[in-house]
């Protein structure tokens, strides 16, 4: 695959080869014949200038490998000859524009049940936005051979499979979508930032109708405006009451509002919904407590998770009393779950209980692999009692 840097280029990519993987079920094949298409520009076009219908001079290149694959004596054999298909191609048949953008089939057939569910956020970033092996497995901390492993397996299984690059049946489609929205989730997860808030974009274009598209979006956008925040000039973590406001990003903030606003007019509430409305409110000053609380309350009632749930006790905690949100985080199961041990140091150390707060802190450093907050929870631990 060519090397592709910035977001254009990404678009461009991911654009054509959901066009060629539509037309051939084939997404190797198609990678391999744009591939070749995007290494000829890269000889042609800096002595040639680059062409009016770029998009249409690859499209067409890429076509006609594959035609000569078609056309080829091996091919023959077990594919009967397809005039329409084997045909040329020419540039100026094409209006790339013109045709409909199948990149939210790709996305699809990326989180199709039948592929590894491990695989559905690698695949996507792979196809849709041309990343290498090598590029999202140092994401994964995977081996590149191994992540080229992986994606190979699970291209060759769509096409074995059949899986169709098409809209699936209404009944189909939400969890279907539910799995891309996962994918693209999966992507920010790995700190891949960037390139998940153009997926979440992307997504909200390709499928405006869907209000957990902009949910996700707007929760993804609402994060990442605080990102300049968590680090103080000399590298220090703040924890986010701490944060100075005046440096969070209020562009991403109003673009995620918007999102919020289209999703609310869909009029079908769900989980990304809700935490982006929970990290709407914490983007305000002071703090709306009670909001919040009830947001929790809706969210662990929708879509249960251990992060949720110890939020939600932190957020007891601030309305009704220390006491009450460690009354919560005791009751859940989280001996290993880093968020879990730090909030709970932090209640226990405001209850005075400086021997059980120095435990927990102890724990939670123990289980913090970002050097910056391990640094900030050891010197709450050795402030502790003074």
């Amino acid at each position: 695959m060519v090397e592709l840097t910035g977001l254009a280029a990404r678009d461009r990519y991911g654009r054509l080869l959901a066009l060629l993987s539509a037309s051939t079920g084939d997404v190797a094949a198609a990678e391999d014949a744009l591939g070749d298409a995007f290494e000829q520009a890269v000889r042609t076009w800096p002595d040639r200038g680059t062409p009016d219908n770029g998009d249409g001079w690859l499209l067409t290149v890429a076509r006609n490998r594959l035609r000569d694959r078609w056309r080829s004596a091996e091919f023959r054999r077990v594919i009967p000859l397809d005039p329409e298909r084997d045909a040329p191609v020419h540039v100026d048949d094409l209006d790339v524009d013109a045709i409909p953008d199948r990149r939210l089939e790709l996305m699809l057939v990326c989180a199709h049940p039948a592929i590894d569910p491990a695989v559905h956020t690698p695949l996507m970033l792979n196809t849709v936005l041309g990343f290498t092996a090598e590029q999202i497995g140092r994401a994964y901390s995977t081996p590149g051979a191994t992540m080229a492993t992986r994606l190979v397996r699970a291209k060759k299984r769509i096409k074995a499979a059949g899986i169709a690059f098409r809209l699936p049946d209404r009944g189909d489609l939400p969890g279907r979508m539910t799995a891309v929205l996962e994918a693209v989730y999966g992507a920010y997860a790995i700190d891949a930032t960037g390139e998940a808030l153009h997926l979440a974009e992307l997504l909200a274009a390709l499928a405006p109708e869907d209000p957990e598209v902009h949910g996700l979006a707007a929760l993804m956008q609402l994060v990442a405006a605080r990102a300049g925040a968590r680090l103080d000039a000399g590298g220090r973590f703040v924890p986010l009451a701490e944060q100075d406001p005046q440096r969070w990003d209020r562009g991403l903030i109003g673009r995620a509002h918007e999102h919020l606003r289209a999703a609310h007019a869909r009029g079908r509430l769900g989980r990304f919904q809700l935490e982006a409305a929970v990290q709407a409110v914490h983007c305000v000053r002071p703090t709306d407590w009670p909001a919040l609380l009830g947001l929790h309350e809706v969210l662990d009632s929708v879509a249960p998770s251990l992060g949720g749930s110890v939020a939600h006790a932190v957020v007891v905690a601030e309305v009704e009393g220390a006491q009450a949100g460690l009354a919560r985080l005791d009751a859940l199961p989280g001996e290993s779950f880093q968020p879990a041990q730090a909030a709970r140091a932090h209640l226990l150390e405001r209850l005075g209980r400086v021997g059980e707060a120095g435990t927990a802190y102890r724990r939670a450093i123990d289980l913090t692999a970002a050097g910056e907050e391990r640094d900030y929870l050891e010197k709450r631990l050795a402030g502790l009692g003074r």
